[in-house]
Order: structure tokens, then C-alpha cells, then sequence
């Protein structure tokens, strides 16, 4: 089926073509929210609400990038809410689930395994999990579209709305913090 075809029978509201869009963009969708949201649950919410969306708004699709791309700027974004929304709750609730009733700590980072990394790298991949989740937004957007959902520049430029210099500024300053925030680790 080509995007053509897929994006006419979404819009006919072809149950075939649904069931094409999920089979072939779901792993992919997950794969770059769980690695902005860093928690297998809100991911697979995130990529639920994402088919959902792209069901209920596919007639405004444009069609000005590829579709792919518009999927990718709805996770991204439905990620990032996410993360915004658990930054908003209370200050309290954070220092308690940080630190439990004893001040002693207690955070770990989430127990996942993200599609792309193997067990014998495990153990290094969750220190690079909770480096990546200290970079600001917008690099650990670049970082995780590029680097771990293995989109080009230029897609990554388009999912982000920005240019291809800026991906390129943010993937620069992205390493350059995650060798800082890992060095400081080991250090």
C-alpha cells in the first residue's frame, strides 16, 4: 500500500487501512516515545493516543511532509506533555518519591528494556537512558529521533519544525552534555 492509498482509505475510514497504519508505524512510535518518556506504560499510552489522533485529524493531514513525519511531531509531542505534566505535580510528592519517608533514597531509574538495546548492554544503556532524560527538551528530542529511532537529519529537522543546522547544533550540544553528565557519573 503506498502513503497515497493508506492516507486515502484513512480518510474513507478503511479499517484495512487502519489496521496497515498500526502494524506498520506501532513498534516505531513506541520506540520514540520510550525514549523521551522513559517509561514503558506512558509510552504505549502515548502511542495509543497517537493512532487515535491521526484516526480523528487525518483530513487536516496536508500532506506537506511525509506521514511518518506528522506521526513522529503527534509522539513527540504527546511525549513531551507527558513529561510536562509529571513535572507539575507537587513538589512534595516528588521529594517523597524521591526519598521516602526516611530522606534516604530511594529513586531508581525505571526498569525498561527499550527494543533497541541488548541485555549485555543493558546496564550501560540505563546510565545513557538517565543521562539522556537530564538533557533539555529539544535535545533529547534530536538525540532520541536521531540516535535511537535512527531518522536522518532532515526527517528529524521535519519532525521538529526547525532546520537542519539547529538538529545539527542540538545533536552537537546533546553529546557534549551526555559526555559531561557521564563523566561526572564515573568520576
Amino acid at each position: 500500500m503506498t502513503e497515497l492509498e493508506l492516507i486515502q482509505g484513512l480518510r474513507n475510514g478503511d479499517e484495512n487501512a487502519f489496521r496497515f497504519l498500526v502494524d506498520t508505524y506501532q513498534d516505531r512510535i513506541f520506540n520514540t516515545s520510550l525514549g523521551i518518556v522513559q517509561n514503558a506504560e506512558d509510552a504505549e499510552d502515548v502511542a495509543q493516543e497517537v493512532f487515535v489522533q491521526v484516526y480523528k485529524s487525518i483530513n487536516s493531514f496536508k500532506g506537506e511532509s511525509k506521514l511518518s513525519t506528522w506521526m513522529y511531531r503527534i509522539a513527540t509531542t504527546r511525549s513531551l506533555d507527558v513529561l510536562r505534566s509529571r513535572k507539575s505535580k507537587k513538589r512534595s510528592g516528588l521529594i517523597q518519591r524521591l526519598f521516602g519517608d526516611g530522606n534516604e533514597p530511594i529513586y531508581e531509574i525505571p526498569d525498561f528494556n527499550h527494543p533497541g538495546v541488548t541485555l549485555d548492554r543493558k546496564e550501560n544503556a540505563a546510565k545513557l537512558f538517565k543521562a539522556i532524560a537530564q538533557l533539555p527538551e529539544n535535545q533529547k528530542i534530536a538525540f532520541t529521533l536521531h540516535k535511537l529511532e535512527d531518522l536522518s537529519y532532515q526527517e528529524v529537522s521535519e519532525t521538529m519544525q526547525t532546520s537542519i543546522a539547529a538538529v545539527e547544533s542540538l545533536m552537537h550540544r546533546a553529546k557534549l552534555n551526555l559526555r559531561k553528565i557521564l563523566e561526572k557519573e564515573q568520576g
